[in-house]
């Protein structure tokens, strides 16, 4: 229950960096605001012409007897529409993430620089962090489009497809959105995509307690265009937390937590220590410097 209680605040505390860097919230909003005009002004022309194209990809319709036409057309349309508007939930943050590449990386850059013990940048080309986003993304994309299968044939069964399955939905949802919006953070530490679902897995209850209330509020798209820098900053700050310890030089002594190998390898460094223990440059301190940052 701590950790859950937890990944609430590490969300408040990204909400509150932002606000606090109305510079850096500005900026984190532009991504997000020219997804948002892309997407409506897609679902506008499926509006607008959706009927159309479903008349002209529905030829054999025309010969059917009255009124099965248009009952049969009118359904694929409302389908189109509806398809396309869950799409765009569904990749909304993805599509953002990607627009907004540069800017992401920067704004959690300057979280990472106000928490202190930032990573060295990785020495990689523009169209290289492009691509790995967007490969990432379309992994997270994937398992979300089948665990969201799984879940729309278990909301046939009775009763708990009313009550537990809605309840499963916006979990999974909340910890793939946690992955895509600390994939940023992530990707600065060059931690692999495995490496990251094996983390987040490992504090799952923290996990969820910061992406589950963010799908909520995500629900609403203008909401999200506010929200998204805020979110990117808490994603910092969860990623800072549940990251691997990274040595530093003229840490062989070990650090003040306890002995270690002098190489500085050990069982930290592989994953996340046993009940998210302090780490260099994440863990507790991460959230010290929130308060600090603020």
């Amino acid at each position: 229950m701590r950790d859950l209680i937890h990944g609430v605040r590490l969300l408040a505390d990204g909400q509150r960096w932002a606000l606090r860097h109305g510079r850096d919230w500005r900026f984190g909003m532009v991504p997000a605001l020219l997804t948002l005009v892309g997407y409506a002004a897609a679902l506008v022309v499926l509006a607008l012409w959706g009927a159309d194209f479903v008349d002209w990809a529905t030829p054999f319709a025309d010969h059917w007897a009255s009124p099965w036409p248009g009952l049969f057309r009118g359904l694929l349309t409302a389908l189109l529409f509806g398809g396309g508007l869950l799409l765009a939930l569904i990749s909304f943050t993805a599509v953002t993430l990607l627009v907004g590449q540069p800017f992401y990386e920067a704004l959690a850059e300057r979280v990472d620089r106000a928490e202190g013990h930032a990573p060295e940048p990785q020495e990689r080309s523009l169209w290289r962090e492009l691509w790995i986003s967007a490969v990432d993304s379309l992994y997270v994309l994937v398992r979300v489009a089948a665990f969201g299968l799984v879940l729309f044939a278990a909301g046939f069964l009775p009763f708990v497809g009313q009550t537990v399955v809605p309840a499963i939905g916006f979990c999974v949802s909340g910890f793939f959105l946690a992955l895509e919006l600390s994939a940023v953070a992530f990707q600065r530490r060059d931690v692999p995509m495995a490496v990251r679902i094996r983390l987040l897995r490992h504090r799952l209850l923290l996990v969820l307690g910061f992406g589950v209330p963010l799908v909520l509020a995500f629900l609403v798209p203008f909401v999200a265009v506010v929200l998204m820098p805020g979110a990117v900053a808490g994603a910092t700050l969860l990623a800072r937390e549940l990251s691997p310890p990274r040595p530093r030089p003229g840490a062989a002594d070990g650090p003040e937590t306890g002995p270690e190998p002098p190489d500085g390898d050990g069982p930290g460094t592989t994953g996340p220590r046993a009940g998210g223990g302090t780490e260099p440059g994440g863990g507790q301190a991460g959230l010290g410097g929130a308060a600090r940052a603020g």
